[in-house]
């Protein structure tokens, strides 16, 4: 049987979600607090979490953190707070999916669909090529680490996933909405300076260790691309 942890205080919430999971086929588990919420995760290893922001005892964002720290299990953070800054925080901190209440419980579920097939595809690639070496960088999605000249760069899961994305297709542009698709696996409606803060949280993290060889460029009025300097290849 495979999980799908639900966590929100609030019962009506966990009620409804609980009824469109189990037609999606998998059986609920159902937190009330964040500390719940992590006991039931190391204890049944779920597929996905369905993750309220603001729990008893520990929040979403500090759940979230807790769990990258030691897997990429899909998370979709749920909250009444639909600010700019909170979505990206969201993201940032390792976040598939960031819905606003009130919501439709067919969406959630289309959102968790569309999060598990990019699951599937990445595990499915990740048989026969889950490295990329590029110029004096590695990017390791079994691992899900990255490295500049044999030196890791902590990274976040989105983080790791966007080098992955940009490097393994050099001096190609990719515009903002691309990479929100591409990334997020779904039409992001929000404002794709989203993106413009996660690069750039990406290039202070990188540029930490020279790499004089290849950068991540801005194609003003488009978006991004990774240049690179054929020799280096």
């Amino acid at each position: 049987m495979q999980y799908i942890l639900i966590a929100d205080d609030n019962k009506d919430i966990t009620d409804i979600l609980s009824v469109y999971v189990k037609k999606e086929g998998y059986e609920p588990l159902i937190a009330k607090d964040g500390v719940e919420a992590e006991k039931m995760f190391e204890k049944h290893d779920p597929v996905a979490i369905l993750l309220d922001v603001m729990m008893p005892l520990k929040d979403g964002y500090q759940v979230c953190r807790d769990i990258r720290k030691k897997s990429s299990v899909p998370i979709i953070l749920i909250t009444a707070r639909g600010e700019d800054f909170d979505k990206i925080m969201g993201l940032d901190i390792g976040a598939d999916d960031y819905i606003v209440k009130p919501f439709s419980p067919s969406e959630v579920m289309a959102r968790l669909r569309a999060v598990l097939r990019r699951l599937n595809r990445a595990e499915v690639s990740s048989d026969s090529d889950s490295i990329l070496k590029i110029s004096n960088i590695v990017v390791n999605l079994d691992e899900y680490s990255f490295s500049i000249d044999g030196q890791k760069i902590p990274l976040t899961k989105k983080e790791i996933e966007t080098m992955w994305t940009l490097a393994s297709n050099p001096n190609k542009v990719f515009t903002r909405d691309n990479l929100l698709d591409s990334l997020w696996g779904y039409d992001y409606y929000g404002d794709s300076r989203t993106v413009d803060s996660h690069i750039k949280r990406l290039r202070a993290k990188i540029d930490s260790v020279e790499h004089p060889e290849w950068s991540i460029k801005t194609i003003w009025g488009v978006g991004y691309k990774f240049e690179i300097d054929e020799k280096s290849v």
